[in-house]
């Protein structure tokens, strides 16, 4: 399949989400890569936009669930309904049965909430009683959280943070893209105030994503490459091996998962980018949205005032490049 009609796809993001070109990508490399991503941000900055664009440009179904604190794991994944007529019990689906589901607010849900949505993107199915309902082929999950309001939140899982493929950090766009933002909503009101009707789009189909994705597992990586990505992984794990600074950081690194999405998510970078195989700079284009919800920081980093991303900036120095 043509690299031409993703970028078309990302091209479409891109006119519709001003100014956020590393959420806009990395959407596009969660759908060729089959995770699910947690974006985190102020609110206001085109997260919603975003996946309903995404929904717009290929052939697949949206919903939107806001995450509440009395939200029920049955709100998620549907429930029996009784049929007197029938004298049964029918299963209603709930929103996690479409194919694009945005989790707005995701860490406002208590913990059973949580464990439905784990299993969800685990195992790409969901249990009501004691059956068993398998989700559609195209399933991605986009979860958002708002990092300035922290009362009335329950901070997610690790092992539920670890089911998300990239963890991507967006903020405030500078002037000139506000600029445009402004231009743009100003001339989609005009269109709804005339009934203009939307443009078209060209879109996907599923079956295209799919040959997508057996395009890029097929892309040539070098044993080199993979090793790369391994000793990253394991500088996680032996930071102590590498400097006493980042053993100090580091309290638990990274599991196998990280291994397999950091090559995944190279994968799908250097087939964006129209290469026909996977160089260091791929793995490191990816490398932080991998890692960052994935390392346990010590209480020594954190009272320093260190993040993820400078524990991640580190180790991408320390770890030699093949």
């Amino acid at each position: 399949m043509a690299v031409k009609q993703i970028q078309q796809l990302l091209s479409h993001l891109d006119s519709q989400v001003i100014g956020q070109t590393e959420l806009t990508q990395s959407i596009v490399i969660a759908l060729l890569a089959d995770g699910h991503i947690l974006v985190e941000g102020p609110p206001g900055l085109a997260k919603t936009r975003a996946i309903n664009a995404l929904s717009d440009g290929i052939e697949a179904n949206f919903h939107r669930v806001q995450f509440t604190p009395d939200l029920l794991p049955a709100d998620l994944t549907g429930t029996d309904i009784y049929r007197p007529e029938t004298g049964e019990f029918i299963f209603q689906q709930g929103p996690l049965f479409h194919n694009l589901v945005l989790a707005d607010e995701i860490n406002r849900a208590p913990a059973k909430v949580q464990s439905a949505l784990l299993e969800a993107m685990a195992e790409r199915q969901i249990t009501v009683g004691s059956k068993t309902y398998t989700l559609p082929d195209l399933f991605l999950v986009m979860a958002t959280q708002n990092p300035l309001e922290q009362e009335g939140t329950y901070p997610l899982p690790e092992a539920q943070l670890d089911r998300f493929l990239m963890h991507i950090e967006i903020d405030y766009p500078n002037a000139d893209t506000e600029l445009k933002i402004l231009k743009l909503n100003r001339g989609e009101t005009l269109d709804e105030i005339n009934h203009a009707l939307p443009k078209d789009v060209a879109k996907l189909s599923q079956l295209d994503i799919t040959s997508a994705r057996k395009s890029l597992l097929e892309l040539h990586m070098a044993d080199a490459i993979e090793q790369y990505i391994v000793q990253l992984i394991m500088a996680t794990r032996q930071p102590q091996a590498y400097s006493d600074e980042l053993r100090q950081w580091i309290e638990i690194g990274a599991s196998p998962r990280a291994t397999i999405a950091l090559e995944r998510c190279a994968r799908a970078h250097a087939w964006l980018h129209e290469r026909d195989f996977v160089s260091p700079e791929d793995v490191q284009a990816v490398l932080h949205n991998v890692l960052r919800h994935r390392l346990i920081l010590t209480y020594q980093a954190q009272a320093q005032g260190i993040d993820s991303n400078k524990v991640i900036t580190q180790i991408m120095q320390l770890v030699p490049v093949p």
